[in-house]
């Protein structure tokens, strides 16, 4: 329980300390599935956030997981853990969707399969499935911060941007220092062509977490598209340096440079997002706004394809 309490946090922290709490649970009973599947949660988090790389967090999943199994093939939690690697990093959504729908068949009720089912559909870019599947999963657990922040997501990804920002004001009044959601409601202010109301939200971000890269990005990308080009240099900078002391994923440096019509450097970041797996999912490249002005360009849709 004390693990699954900080997993749900969504934080590097929370993740970590998840992983410790987990790992204390199989030293006190190795045969306790439930478990190695909270274990493998910890680290797909750990990679889906882009605190490690996809490898490395997704591999350690994938064995936790497969553990899980192997000790319970009935448990609906442990298929959810292989469906979410599945999806995120073996790019096999068919088989993600086969281990959702045996999870849900275990328990009709398990909320974390249809978050994972949701996220297997936006991923692929079925956006209408992901955000019905995930309004479902809200009606049966209306506090959890990840589920309300998945649906800010979607809504941004489907270019709704005023529900995306009431969403992820709905996330804020849960938690006022979950970080994440100051991006997605910064980037859809963008969209919106509301400049003030976006940069204010990417500075209460980092004002919170001064070093997170997801809202460093943020920043950066608002410094891009309001042509403050110096400034998104200088965040560029900074996410460089972290890159010496911790995993800063390819992705976040690719939408400053989308934001800045670098399209060259775009690739080029995209390209070693492609190689690490750690560019999310194909649905997300091709439906996430900030990309938009790649979207014409012969190697997007190569990439695409690959």
């Amino acid at each position: 329980l004390k693990g699954r309490y900080w997993l749900n946090k969504g934080t590097e922290e929370g993740f970590n300390k998840g992983i410790e709490y987990f790992q204390q649970a199989i030293a006190k009973d190795p045969a306790y599935a439930l478990a190695y599947s909270g274990l493998s949660d910890c680290y797909s988090s750990l990679a889906e956030f882009g605190v490690v790389p996809a490898r490395e967090g997704y591999l350690k999943a994938k064995d936790a997981a497969l553990k899980a199994l192997e000790l319970d093939d009935t448990l609906p939690e442990a298929h959810g853990s292989l469906a979410l690697i599945k999806s995120s990093y073996d790019w096999d959504w068919s088989g993600a969707e086969n281990e959702i729908r045996r999870a849900i068949e275990l328990n009709p009720s398990y909320t974390d399969a249809h978050r994972l089912h949701a996220e297997v559909l936006w991923q692929t870019g079925r956006l209408d499935e992901a955000i019905a599947e995930t309004k479902i999963t809200i009606e049966l657990d209306p506090l959890s911060l990840d589920t309300n922040n998945d649906l800010g997501l979607e809504f941004f990804l489907a270019r709704q941007y005023d529900k995306a920002i009431d969403q992820e004001g709905k996330v804020l009044e849960l938690d006022p220092n979950y970080v994440v959601a100051y991006y997605f409601r910064g980037v859809s202010y963008l969209k919106k062509s509301m400049y003030k109301e976006g940069m204010r939200e990417f500075e209460k971000g980092v004002a919170i977490s001064p070093d997170d890269t997801v809202v460093l990005t943020g920043l950066g990308y608002g410094y891009a598209v309001t042509g403050k080009r110096a400034e998104a240099q200088k965040v560029l900078d900074k996410l460089n340096r972290l890159s010496k002391q911790q995993y800063v994923s390819a992705v976040w440096r690719a939408k400053i440079y989308a934001g800045l019509e670098d399209k060259d450097k775009a690739f080029e970041w995209l390209e070693k997002a492609y190689e690490d797996r750690s560019i999310v999912s194909v649905g997300y490249i091709k439906t996430n706004p900030m990309f938009d002005p790649l979207r014409s360009d012969p190697r997007f849709a190569d990439l695409l394809r690959r």
